[in-house]
């Protein structure tokens, strides 16, 4: 098939990525996110720690959460892996498994710790118990244009600071892009036009009809999502053998 093209390539399927998604997708980066479904996450057994959920939330609906979050911003979603990036004259050139190529401005690494689909890269990397790639505090690598998320990044293992380093590295990726500083919020009418301002990049100001309707339709969606207990069960541990063998 043609190679597709986007602004943003993440690779990595985890909350880091996911993250990072609905951040440029929202602020009208075409994006894709390649998942090849190996985030660690979903073999959390009770996630108890992600805040906003007071008594907890099951791991596997939180991504599916994330990616309908992303897909309502505008981010495409592709089941598959990368093997190897390409640095090209403007941009990358992504292969995966499926024999697909992607070329985008922009890549964000969001793997766990796979690296080897970088190596065509030479990007820096770094040895500590694990393989990480280096980054600076903001999730630059060495290479201009790829940037890294979450674990890959040496972030801690919890998945609330995946997801927060995921929004930083997509908005880092965005100011790099010489866009305006991204706020992306959602303010009352009149918050900022009612003082003679300019309504900022990235924010809209929405009347109390507006904001009642958005507010329906986040009940509409949360009682979906949550009414019934998740199917699938959490992953075990490759290590750890079946009971079926």
């Amino acid at each position: 098939m043609p190679d597709e093209t986007y602004g943003v390539l993440i690779v990595g399927g985890g909350v880091a990525g996911r993250s990072a998604g609905v951040f440029t997708a929202r602020h009208g980066f075409d994006t894709v996110v390649l998942d090849g479904g190996g985030s660690i996450l979903r073999r959390n057994a009770a996630l108890e720690n992600y805040p906003g959920f007071p008594a907890g939330v099951d791991a596997r609906l939180l991504l599916e959460m994330m990616r309908e979050q992303g897909e309502r911003a505008g981010c495409e979603y592709r089941e598959t892996e990368a093997t190897g990036v390409e640095a090209t004259d403007d941009g990358f050139v992504t292969e995966t498994a499926d024999g697909d190529r992607y070329r985008s401005r922009y890549v964000v690494a969001a793997t766990k710790n796979a690296t080897d689909y970088l190596e065509p890269l030479d990007v820096e990397l770094r040895e500590r118990g694990k393989t990480f790639v280096e980054t600076d505090e903001k999730g630059r690598t060495t290479v201009e244009g790829l940037y890294a998320a979450g674990r890959l990044a040496g972030k801690p293992h919890q998945a609330v600071v995946a997801a927060g380093h995921g929004a930083e590295v997509a908005v880092t990726l965005l100011e790099d892009d010489d866009r305006p500083f991204y706020h992306d919020w959602v303010a009352p009418e009149g918050y900022f036009t009612g003082r003679g301002r300019e309504v900022p990049p990235g924010c809209e100001e929405i009347d109390d009809e507006e904001r009642e309707r958005r507010e329906e339709e986040s009940l509409a969606a949360m009682r979906e999502h949550l009414g019934e207990p998740h199917p699938d069960e959490p992953e075990m541990h490759p290590s750890v053998e079946s009971d079926d063998e």
